[in-house]
């Protein structure tokens, strides 16, 4: 392990590399390949080839990186937070900082045992109770039965599932299944803890609980947290520390307001316009923000316009959702559409004198309620408003929000 007794953790050279198309890293005949490079003395030769992690070109290999060259250290007590866009490498980084996939190349030095929760269920067994599970999951963590017996009461009361900690857990909602794996990740005491977006699913009020019981973690008990999330005002409220991935490399590392800033400069340079092609049912083809250089005066309208593509005819009960953003990813309000048979563009306008000064994104989602989610497309789309209007440019001095609401006073 390292010298320096303060830190934790530490990554050191890591990358993975991925075979397009098949489960794991290369067929039989790779495998003899890098075995005899080894046995000679050589190098795997499968290290010189493959394509960066980046979504948007066409690669030449059959193999890409999903990391390269990773290196950073985390304290004891620091909170890290790991951003970037989807794709950009951030649960691969996870699942091996996890142990649950192994590096390409490179090492992980830790100190002290690491409790993850990447998703829903992970580590739960469908058929045991809630209250078997926990007891499992502390075994796995290599703690006594005792260990567990003396926080078990604690972990029922903070996952609020105590009607149900008796029952199968496959009978559990979602929500209920974060809820209780959460709190015996935090509550059976691994000195690091490893969340991903997983947090998402529970509803804000366990959000909240789970954020605060983070702070705890860190603050009071001196633990480490890895937290990676798309909410970008949890991450600048929770985390000391930053680091942003784009296409499986470190774009930047330091401070999270730091760090924060770099994001939203590189999501600002998308553009206004967005497109893709997919074989699901249902996607998000294009959005478009018409009529603009990404920036609007306040007393401009916003019209964007978003195209549906369908490989499938059932479009009974689907919804296209559109979120308006601000800048740290919080959404200021949604606006829904069902979708018809015949149409495939669909069109929205913001009214003008609705936004203030700053900057916004635009986030897409197709969806069946409560039945299933076919396309979600995050930050497709950024623009920026300026002021210019007499219901905004005395207030420039004070802090009005996101939104201006046009009210009426009855004295």
């Amino acid at each position: 392990m390292v010298e320096d007794r303060d830190i934790i953790l530490k990554a050191e050279n890591i990358s993975k590399q991925y075979r397009l198309g098949l489960v794991g890293t290369g067929t039989i005949s790779h495998d003899l390949n890098r075995w005899w490079s080894r046995v000679r003395g050589k190098e795997d030769p499968y290290l010189k080839v493959g394509d960066s992690n980046d979504r948007s070109t066409k690669g030449e290999s059959e193999y890409v990186w999903a990391l390269q060259n990773i290196n950073f250290e985390v304290k004891r007590g620091e909170v890290l937070g790991i951003i970037g866009k989807n794709g950009a490498g951030k649960s691969t980084l996870l699942k091996i900082l996890s142990k649950v996939t192994g590096p390409t190349t490179g090492e992980i030095k830790t100190r002290g045992r690491i409790a993850s929760l990447l998703e829903v269920g992970t580590g739960f067994h469908g058929e045991m109770t809630g209250r078997e599970n926990v007891f499992l999951n502390g075994a796995i963590l290599g703690m006594s039965k005792k260990e567990i017996t003396s926080k078990i009461d604690e972990i029922i009361a903070f996952s609020g599932c105590q009607r149900y900690i008796d029952t199968p857990v496959k009978r559990y909602s979602s929500g209920m299944t974060v809820r209780l794996a959460f709190a015996v990740a935090a509550f059976l005491e691994p000195e690091i803890l490893v969340i991903d977006e997983v947090l998402a699913v529970g509803d804000a009020e366990f959000q909240k609980k789970a954020i605060g019981k983070m702070q705890d973690i860190s603050q009071g008990e001196g633990r480490t947290v890895l937290f990676v999330s798309h909410n970008m005002a949890a991450v600048k409220n929770l985390c000391t520390r930053g680091i942003l991935l784009e296409n499986g490399e470190i774009k930047t590392s330091g401070t999270i307001e730091a760090v924060l800033n770099e994001y939203q400069r590189i999501s600002k340079s998308q553009g206004n316009y967005f497109v893709k092609e997919s074989k699901k049912d249902f996607y998000i083809a294009s959005v478009k923000i018409e009529d603009s250089n990404n920036a609007f005066y306040s007393n401009q309208a916003i019209k964007i316009t978003i195209r549906v593509g369908k490989n499938n005819e059932d479009i009974k009960n689907k919804f296209l959702l559109i979120r308006v953003l601000d800048n740290i990813g919080q959404v200021l309000f949604s606006l829904e559409k069902a979708l018809k048979d015949k149409d495939d563009n669909y069109s929205l306008v913001i009214p003008k004198e609705t936004l203030v000064k700053g900057s916004y994104k635009i986030n897409c989602i197709i969806y069946h309620p409560a039945v299933a989610q076919y396309d979600n497309i995050e930050e497709c789309c950024g623009f920026d408003i300026l002021n210019n209007s007499n219901a905004f440019s005395h207030l420039e001095t004070f802090n009005i929000g996101k939104m201006y609401v046009s009210s009426k006073w009855l004295n």
